[in-house]
């Protein structure tokens, strides 16, 4: 389908209505500081997760399902949370959200001493239970605060509020991958969980009190279908989506899955860390680039006449990162491979998700923020799935070479899906 066949969406406002009180840096600034704790929660457990292998003794396609099954939760959360949010306003929907993926990490801590608990249950089920529970916040949490910036902002400043908040959630996930990988190191797995659930309870706090309520100005029209009409009839949609699902694939999928036992393999140490705090501290210098990569791409976003164009040295930059690390198996060559994969990374969501804000209809905003999710949310869904078994036989050196051809697919799916048709401008 060309641009020229794809309907515009109707009733559609490039200019949405003035946020309450004190504008878009009052509302932006408290969802960030609420993201940010809920990104230092999940951050911490992280560096942990691939290595219940390990602990539990359990084989590595469980331990893939176990790290999946928060985001095959949110896969099916995210359209109706956006329908939900359509029809009642972000606000309570997404505070919920915060205070249920608190809730995760303690589930992790009852899954490694499941010998004391009352009833017989194996530590598998506990942490599928409790990775279901992260999943069906974060669907709250992610979709909520999107809807909400793009409802308060206009074309004109939306990359920057989008890059600001989407920043602060990666930014904390680094602050929570170095503090949980060194944690685990010097207390043990149960340390690093507990400090995650009280991270992750104290970004619901925080919601409560500082995100203000801001409704949608036009009733919701239709549910789920509807979204997924307007995704599938729309060329620029479709390919914002199909984008999102390649990128999440790639890195929360493949690399933060496989990058801790791929550090093991490689024997990659430095000074008193162990593997799991060497792979954490690497795991954080890619998300804190990024978190820079992030708030820069935003910005810049609004001051090009099609935000499409800046995705396209963000996907070279994440392409090259994958082929130096696969090349160079080394702490120095690990470093700088995945600083410029996040770089990379941070560098298409922005001007992706601001772009999605522009020809959403204003009426399905969360229904479309909801369907971007699922697009990504299948792709860190399958991402583990598929890495942890192939690097098993192939190796994780063909493994991220095989990545830069995926990247150079969806670079070709980029210019001609969203660069051949109008400006969003």
């Amino acid at each position: 389908m060309t641009s020229r066949d794809s309907p515009p969406p109707p009733e559609h406002n490039p200019d949405r209505a003035s946020p309450p009180n004190n504008g878009p840096r009052y509302v932006v600034g408290s969802i960030a500081l609420g993201v940010f704790f809920g990104g230092l929660g999940g951050g911490v457990a992280f560096p942990t997760l691939p290595k219940l292998g390990l602990i539990l003794g359990i084989s590595p396609f469980v331990v893939s399902v176990i790290l999946s099954t928060n985001r095959f939760t949110r896969l099916v959360m995210n359209a109706p949370a956006g329908q939900l949010l359509d029809r009642i306003g972000a606000r309570r929907p997404m505070v919920a959200g915060f205070f249920i993926q608190g809730l995760a990490p303690f589930g992790y801590i009852l899954g490694l001493h499941t010998d004391s608990l009352p009833l017989v249950v194996s530590p598998t089920t506990v942490f599928i239970v409790s990775r279901m529970l992260w999943g069906i916040g974060s669907a709250f949490v992610l979709v909520g605060a999107f809807s909400m910036v793009t409802h308060i902002t206009t074309t004109a400043n939306r990359g920057r509020w989008t890059g600001v908040m989407r920043g602060a959630q990666t930014l904390g996930f680094p602050a929570g991958l170095a503090t949980g990988g060194v944690l685990t190191d010097l207390y043990g797995y149960d340390a690093a969980f507990f400090l995650a659930g009280c991270a992750g309870m104290l970004s619901g706090i925080v919601a409560l009190f500082a995100v203000p309520n801001v409704d949608a100005s036009v009733k919701s029209r239709g549910g789920v279908r509807t979204a997924i009409r307007l995704a599938t009839g729309d060329r620029r949609i479709l390919t914002v989506g199909s984008v999102n699902f390649v990128v999440r694939f790639l890195y929360a999928g493949v690399l933060l899955s496989t990058i801790v036992l791929a550090t093991a393999e490689r024997g990659l140490t430095f000074g008193a860390l162990s593997e799991a705090g060497v792979s954490g501290v690497v795991m954080a210098i890619s998300v804190l680039f990024a978190s820079t990569s992030t708030l820069l791409a935003g910005e810049y976003s609004d001051g090009v006449s099609n935000r499409a164009l800046v995705t396209l040295p963000s996907l070279v930059l994440f392409g090259v990162g994958f082929v130096i690390l696969a090349l160079f198996p080394t702490v120095s060559g690990t470093v700088v491979g995945v600083a410029l994969i996040g770089f990379g990374v941070g560098g298409t969501n922005p001007p992706l998700l601001a772009y999605l804000g522009d020809i959403s209809p204003e009426g399905d905003i969360g229904k479309m923020t909801g369907m971007y999710n699922v697009f990504g949310d299948l792709g860190s869904t399958l991402g583990p799935l598929v890495a942890l078994p192939l690097a098993a036989v192939i190796g994780y050196d063909i493994t991220y070479l095989g990545c830069v051809l995926l990247v150079a697919v969806i670079g070709i799916l980029v210019g001609y899906g969203l660069l051949s048709g109008p400006s969003t401008m």
